[in-house]
């Protein structure tokens, strides 16, 4: 036997049902016609009868479907007592069942209503009148549970869209929240990195050129010191914004921050020739942006894997045409030392990639005229372009 679990508010449901079923029943007792004929032991009979229905409704959560037969059957043949426990039973069918068994207790329901219709002139006015009564408060208990049933299914459905959207947003906001970490991670990597590879370059020399001058070796330690605090300074700044959240600003690097760029790889030992930036307006922040890290993670990958290499960059570009970015690494003839082993898993250049799409450029690498060339598209819009 299955086992039902009611809850408080059931419990209040079904008592509170039970209650209607018998008030009604008491309540239209004066107003239904009897018969003169009837004896007083068949009046108590059908009372008694209309009591238990009115107790058999604390079933009709486990047996919807059979109790409304019952009731509907008995109510046919033991009077009026049965009609408020026959309505709550079709109304609870009609808001629990499938239509298919709502309809099949419908029609139990109505059944004798083309035999009333058809000796409806020979019936006398007031049993008429009790008739439809009768049949117009089935409709209407029928109506009402189908009317509950749309709307518990409406509720149902807002309920699950409701999970459904916090679920997207959830997504979102996770999507969002990685890719603030992805933008993050690169930064890190293109502005840590490059600082520093100059440590690295100027740690190598000092290792390996025990007997350079004074002179020398106080340059290095003072590019040494001044990499360290510039790369501090970048490290403080991403980690301001990490801790600031989304709404958090850092300064971000233009076009005039390339010749700067250039001069602290001169300082490092680096032969970089600069052509550009074009002169006239500035490119969007996005790409100024993505062209400077283009440029900043190729010459720490110089560095890093063809030390003594001389690197020419070229940017030029117009507004409304394209900003174009060429960074081509020539190796120096023979084996290059590389103390450090030049390690390195391309991550760098597939970060590259990524920006450039990002920024709705492109961007491809590979070896060019015995080294090694970065050539990237990125679009310039002109200031008048919606």
């Amino acid at each position: 036997m299955r086992r039902i679990h009611r809850t408080r508010r059931d419990w209040a449901a079904d008592l509170g049902l039970f209650l209607f079923a018998a008030c009604f029943a008491v309540v239209s007792s004066p107003s239904v016609p009897v018969p003169e004929d009837m004896s007083p032991g068949w009046r108590a009979a059908e009372q008694v009868a209309g009591g238990l229905g009115c107790a058999a409704l604390l079933l009709r959560r486990r047996w919807p479907v059979w109790l409304a037969v019952a009731l509907l059957l008995a109510g046919g043949e033991l009077s009026h007592y049965m009609t408020g426990p026959a309505m709550v039973a079709v109304f609870t069918v009609a808001a629990t069942r499938p239509w298919r068994a709502t309809a099949w207790v419908a029609a139990l329901a109505f059944a004798p209503l083309p035999a009333f219709l058809w000796r409806l002139p020979e019936l006398p006015q007031d049993r008429a009148g009790s008739a439809v009564t009768y049949f117009a408060l089935i409709a209407g208990a029928i109506g009402w549970g189908l009317f509950r049933r749309s709307r518990r299914q409406l509720i149902a459905s807002l309920r699950e869209r409701a999970e459904l959207a916090e679920a997207d947003a959830e997504l979102r906001a996770e999507q969002a929240r990685r890719e603030a970490r992805e933008e993050i991670a690169r930064e890190m990597h293109d502005a840590l990195g490059h600082r520093l590879t100059l440590l690295t370059v100027h740690a190598g020399a000092l290792e390996f050129h025990t007997s350079a001058p004074r002179a020398e070796i106080a340059r290095a330690a003072a590019v040494i010191r001044e990499s360290a605090h510039l790369a501090l300074g970048d490290l403080r700044e991403v980690i301001g914004v990490l801790r600031a959240g989304a709404d958090g600003e850092r300064p971000q690097p233009e076009l005039a921050d390339l010749e700067r760029l250039v001069a602290e790889a001169r300082t490092a030992g680096g032969r970089v020739e600069l052509t550009g930036p074009p002169d006239g307006p500035a490119p969007p922040p996005v790409v100024a942006r993505t062209a400077y890290r283009i440029v900043q993670e190729c010459l720490t990958n110089a560095r890093k894997h063809a030390p003594g290499a001389a690197v020419t960059i070229r940017v030029a570009g117009t507004p409304a045409d394209r900003l174009t970015v060429e960074v081509h690494t020539t190796p120096p003839p023979g084996p290059a030392p590389d103390p450090h082993g030049g390690a390195g898993g391309g991550q760098g250049l597939v970060g590259l990639a990524e920006r450039a799409r990002l920024a709705g450029g492109e961007l491809t690498a590979g070896p060019a005229r015995g080294g090694f060339r970065v050539r990237a598209w990125l679009p310039w819009p002109a200031a008048d372009t919606p």
